[in-house]
């Protein structure tokens, strides 16, 4: 992956992204398990107070951050402004939300900056387990300061792969030697743990959005492994439609594996 001049000066951003994650995650902890409003937006998608919250600290530290950079956030009206800036701000403010209501420990906070297209610095912040996932362009990937790597080989047997429920008993009837790992409800987590070498692969469902991905799929690169649709294409942010296909994450060779493995079989169309 070619880092460009400007994504060399990233490095001097990763401390302040790091305080910036961890106030962010402190704020949205104040409310976890405590009574908060909550309602539902377009789509069915759940949205409390907390996420509000963490988005206006997010766009006032961020922005303070890097001023000239544009702003793409769930819980942001969105400005298509953003599409003739070079950098932007990818947030969400709380990936997860449905688990953050329900109490239970799997949201984060995700935060990446995209230039021309592609994540440059990213931060996935786990509070309650308070793991905080960092990658800069070209410098790897760390959890809690700790370098980290996806799993290396290829083999499917006894891979731990997550994802939509109907993927996996998809994918399990093709290879039936893989195993079926728990639901992580936040998908930046999800892919998080792939980088981290926890999971050996997992899929996304179709329309997942820019704010669900940039910053995780940062740490899947720089720990040396893949993202990708199912078709292979890697994917594109700040678009006019922030929206994506059924991916897959993995170690190189292990992606490679998957992505043979399901070639021809629809293993992401919805249920009759």
């Amino acid at each position: 992956m070619p880092v460009s001049d400007a994504a060399r000066d990233v490095r001097l951003l990763v401390d302040p992204l790091e305080t910036t994650a961890r106030e962010a995650g402190a704020l949205a902890l104040s409310s976890f398990k405590a009574p908060v409003k909550s309602w539902f937006k377009t789509g069915n998608s759940p949205v409390s107070e907390a996420d509000i919250a963490v988005d206006c600290l997010l766009r006032d530290r961020l922005g303070t951050l890097c001023p000239d950079c544009a702003w793409l956030s769930e819980e942001t009206e969105d400005d298509r402004a953003r599409l003739r800036s070079s950098r932007v701000w990818i947030v969400d403010p709380i990936d997860g939300t449905r688990a953050f209501l329900a109490g239970l420990t799997d949201w984060t906070i995700s935060i990446a900056l995209a230039e021309h297209g592609r994540p440059i610095l990213a931060a996935v912040y786990a509070p309650v387990s308070d793991e905080l996932f960092l990658a800069a362009i070209g410098r790897g990937a760390t959890c809690n300061g700790a370098a980290i790597t996806v799993s290396g080989n290829g083999d499917l047997d006894g891979a731990r792969i997550a994802g939509p429920r109907r993927y996996l008993e998809r994918l399990a009837g093709i290879h039936p030697n893989i195993v079926c790992a728990p639901k992580v409800h936040s998908l930046a987590l999800r892919l998080a743990r792939v980088a981290q070498g926890t999971l050996d692969a997992a899929f996304a469902s179709t329309h997942s959005h820019d704010w669900d991905l940039a910053a995780a799929d940062l740490l899947v690169h720089e720990a040396g492994g893949t993202l990708t649709t199912f078709g292979g294409e890697v994917l594109t942010y700040n678009r006019p439609e922030p929206t994506h296909g059924a991916l897959i994450a993995a170690g190189r060779f292990r992606h490679r594996e998957l992505s043979e493995l399901i070639r021809g079989r629809d293993i992401a169309r919805r249920q009759a």
